[in-house]
């Protein structure tokens, strides 16, 4: 990884100097400081026009990117527990031949006992103009097959889910890193400053390791996810204490204006205190979002065809919010489909991932085809997968599931830049291991970078003496699936 420094706008909090910002300030009687914060909130009439000179008060505000992207955000469908990349989008014949026989030595350990190879329940049909097949519960999906890249080389390091998650939203399978969502944010910042520019949802509580995966770790505060629980339906239920019902628009204002003033006289003194210039910021944010979080979150809004088309259901509502803060310039947005083990099928498997596909089959298409209809689908990156695949033999001791499989899974990209009607790479005849143009997730995250105009090797932050990237020293760009 190259040593050199990177522009200015990559280490806003860090450059050394004779003066700090925050000294000058300091010495300057936090005066330029405070017109600075005043002027995040002139937009919406909460404090009068200020000036707007002051940097690294405005943490969200729109970047240039290192070159034109395709993509302006990005929605990653987290499809948690690892769905069989055998039984979605890799069909493979020859599990149909010898099921319920022996795999042989493949070389290839499993994290449980796995014996027979183990066919699929289910049917495929070749979809589209492109011809790729897709299974039968991904029916809706596969209308929009034309519109999708199937990555089906994907691999990752470990067959554990905690490791492999962090892997996937972190970029590190121990240390905690800050989320891919919190390096784009922190990249580009976001195109509307009233609401935050990473969305994190889930339909019931807290997924596996919680707020890590959307965390900003050394990153400012600025930049982590906001988690929502999209169960709740009602917007004061969904963000608590959005409205203030104790004050007027006048008596928010001189309340906020005098909390921060204190705050930034408390930051002055504290110097480069990541945590208290968060909650500063928090709390401008929280003022801003008043004015528009109640109506994106709003669904009621939406007329009826709307509704018919993303169906009914809680993962249903959600994607339709992800389509509406998609809308209105949010970056990053991730939707979680089950907070527990999803996807994880150790048995039983033709029964739940059926049942599992159901809940995401219609709104997924739903959300594609409402995208590109409204000219957005070009602008917007979409992810679907899990944080890995299944194994292609059965596990013991029921013999109707199967076990992780972290050597070669399936996932979906399709807009913000990338060739729709497209395969790339592959597995082994049993749909085991990546063996062709294999694309670690150290890959996925540079082309997701790529596709929003960011250079991956040159998206640093420096922290504890080094400088930090999302790949590490690690990913390369998948040119291939580009458009």
């Amino acid at each position: 990884m190259s040593s050199k420094r990177q522009p200015d706008r990559h280490f806003d909090s860090c450059q050394p100097a004779a003066f700090s910002r925050r000294e000058l300030l300091g010495r300057s009687g936090v005066g330029m400081g405070l017109l600075g914060l005043a002027g995040l909130l002139a937009d919406d009439g909460f404090l009068a026009a200020a000036d707007r000179s002051t940097t690294n008060l405005r943490p969200l505000a729109p970047k240039p990117s290192h070159f034109p992207g395709k993509a302006k955000s990005v929605v990653h469908l987290f499809l948690k527990g690892g769905p069989s990349q055998v039984d979605t989008f890799d069909p493979k014949p020859l599990l149909e031949r010898l099921h319920g026989k022996s795999a042989g030595n493949l070389g290839l350990p499993t994290e449980r006992k796995t014996g027979a190879v183990m066919k699929s329940p289910y049917k495929f049909q070749k979809r589209g103009q492109s011809g790729i097949p897709v299974s039968e519960i991904f029916e809706k999906t596969g209308a929009m097959i034309d519109d999708i890249c199937v990555v089906r080389s994907m691999h990752c390091d470990v067959p554990n889910h905690e490791p492999s998650i962090q892997l996937l939203n972190c970029g590190h399978n121990i240390v905690t890193r800050p989320s891919w969502g919190a390096w784009v944010t922190y990249g580009l910042g976001s195109e509307n400053q009233n609401l935050p520019g990473f969305f994190a949802l889930c339909p019931d509580g807290v997924p596996t390791l919680g707020s890590r995966l959307w965390g900003s770790s050394f990153l400012p505060g600025a930049y982590q996810g906001t988690f929502l629980q999209t169960k709740y339906r009602d917007v004061d239920q969904l963000i608590e204490n959005v409205r203030n019902t104790s004050f007027s628009t006048f008596g928010q204002r001189r309340q906020l204006d005098l909390v921060r003033r204190l705050n930034e006289l408390h930051l002055v003194e504290r110097e480069k205190e990541s945590r208290l210039e968060a909650r500063i910021q928090s709390f401008e944010l929280a003022a801003r979002m008043q004015t528009e979080a109640a109506d994106v979150f709003d669904v009621n809004q939406e007329p009826q065809y709307i509704h018919d088309l993303y169906g009914s259901g809680p993962h249903a509502r959600q994607m339709l919010i992800a389509r509406r803060l998609v809308e209105r310039g949010v970056r990053v947005i991730q939707v979680y489909t089950h907070p527990g083990g999803g996807w994880d099928s150790h048995d039983g498997l033709e029964e739940s991932h059926r049942r599992l596909a159901g809940e995401s089959d219609q709104p997924l298409f739903a959300f594609l085809f409402d995208l590109k209809q409204r000219g957005l689908l070009d602008s917007t990156l979409v992810i679907v997968g899990g944080e890995f695949g299944r194994t292609p033999v059965a596990e013991f001791p029921n013999l109707s599931g199967r076990d992780h499989n972290h050597y070669g899974f399936s996932f979906l990209l399709a807009g913000g830049g990338v060739k729709g009607g497209y395969v790339h790479g592959a597995t082994d005849d049993l749909g085991f291991a990546a063996v062709e143009d294999k694309v670690h997730y150290h890959d996925l995250h540079a082309t997701i970078l790529h596709c929003l105009g960011l250079n991956h090797e040159q998206l640093t932050y420096r922290f504890a003496g080094r400088d930090f990237r999302l790949t590490d020293v690690y990913g390369n760009v998948v040119h291939d699936i580009l458009a």
